[in-house]
């Protein structure tokens, strides 16, 4: 009796085992995560038209997930909750030190595949220049953020200014909310994308009248597509070739950009460097 215990409990486990790696290697539901770095209804709106794309591409359903915070997607990939992830540079390159994940594609804009931070001041308060932020409040988004967190505090480091010493330091989560929150006087000035601001500006979510432009950075490597190493091959092809292959003017629009290219994980050593230096992340 004992033996058939056992034999019944071998086989349970084995088809529970077999079933979850079937959904891990080869889903019948792709679950592609999107960068929490603006507001969750207005990004999964936006991908909206790429969502149906990429089902028609690789003829499965696409889940889309925005997260929490990017520490929730760095987790999530972790455990194989999901499939493919739009990642920022430094929450890419801390999730690859957690798991096993290859950055297959970034956005391509008029042949540039690099991005830019801005640090913004409020104008009623009269913030004109880095030298004005000393001993006020300055607003980063995640602490996993590379351009609302790591790159304007390279900037303010550049500048002479030391969080704590010079600057209260405050995380508000998103890019939108730096901007919003600046230009309500709600904190002195903040970093974040610059094509985020762009856009929100675009769409008048912020007003320009309200804001100084202070600061862009210089450009650092765009943000990468990624995918679990334990997909199936064929299938991370098809995932590749529907990138890259991608010419709808108004998807890539849609997305900020004009094609796609390939990319690899070496690209992002720089991020990995920068983030050690200001003691961010301490890649092991």
């Amino acid at each position: 009796m004992k033996k058939l215990i056992s034999v019944i409990l071998f086989i349970n486990i084995f088809f529970i085992t077999s079933l979850l790696s079937s959904e891990i290697i080869n889903p019948k539901i792709l679950k592609v995560a999107l960068l929490p770095d603006e507001n969750a209804s207005r990004i999964i709106k936006k991908y909206k038209k790429f969502k149906d794309y990429l089902e028609n591409k690789l003829n499965k359903k696409i889940e889309l997930v925005v997260t929490s915070d990017y520490s929730s997607m760095v987790e999530a990939i972790r455990f194989k909750r999901i499939h493919i992830g739009y990642f920022g540079p430094l929450s890419y390159t801390i999730a690859k030190s957690k798991t096993n994940i290859t950055p297959f594609a970034v956005r391509e804009k008029n042949g540039k595949i690099t991005y830019n931070s801005i640090i913004i001041g409020n104008k009623e308060l009269n913030i004109l220049n880095l030298s004005d932020v000393k001993g006020k409040s300055f607003g980063f988004g995640d602490v996993a953020s590379t351009s609302s967190h790591l790159i304007p505090k390279k900037m303010l480091i550049d500048s002479g200014l030391r969080e704590k010493k010079d600057y209260k330091s405050i995380f508000l989560g998103a890019h939108d909310a730096v901007a919003i929150s600046v230009q309500n006087g709600n904190i002195s000035a903040g970093g974040l994308s610059l094509p985020i601001y762009k856009l929100l500006l675009e769409k008048e979510i912020i007003d320009k009248d309200k804001i100084n432009e202070i600061e862009i950075s210089g450009n650092y490597p765009q943000y990468p597509w990624v995918f679990i190493d334990e997909l199936d091959s064929k299938l991370k092809t098809k995932i590749i070739n529907a990138f890259i292959m991608l010419k709808d003017e108004d998807i890539l629009a849609q997305m900020g950009g004009t094609a796609f290219r390939k990319v690899r994980d070496q690209d992002y050593d720089i991020i990995r460097q920068l983030a050690k230096k200001l003691s961010i992340f301490n890649f092991q």
